[in-house]
């Protein structure tokens, strides 16, 4: 089954949306987006822990409402292995730790700001998922 997947419309769309996202949560917090840091400050810190619970939320919320009204099936499937997902899970959050921060930290706000560690970081990311992918589709 050939599917060509280029979608340039709600591509630029989505990522316009997103990088006006970036925007206003800097103008009303003061800070970048990284939902890493969001996730690390609403479960230790007091602070802004209301606007984090609702950031996270809306996580979880966005792809409901989307559903609802596109009246679209999303269908993806990550893995029925809990094992798997345990160990991929644990590995991401090491590799957040050691690179001070995820890919939507680095990859939306970091590229943005143009730091070089955030572009090191990224491309980090994309070539180890490209490889992932790759290996996953050998075995």
């Amino acid at each position: 089954m050939n599917i060509i997947n280029f979608t340039p419309i709600s591509a630029f769309t989505g990522g316009a949306i997103i990088g006006f996202s970036v925007i206003v949560f800097f103008l009303l917090n003061g800070r970048l987006i990284g939902i890493s840091g969001i996730a690390n400050k609403f479960a230790t810190e007091k602070n802004n822990r209301f606007n984090n619970f609702l950031f996270l939320i809306g996580l979880i919320i966005g792809p409901i409402l989307y559903k609802f009204f596109a009246k679209q099936e999303i269908s993806i499937v990550i893995s029925d292995s809990f094992i798997l997902l345990a160990i991929a899970g644990l590995l991401v959050g090491i590799g957040t730790k050691i690179s001070g921060g995820c890919t939507s930290g680095h990859g939306i706000s970091g590229i943005g700001r143009f730091s070089l560690r955030s572009i090191i970081a990224t491309i980090t990311f994309m070539i180890v998922g490209i490889l992932t992918v790759l290996l996953k589709s050998l075995i």
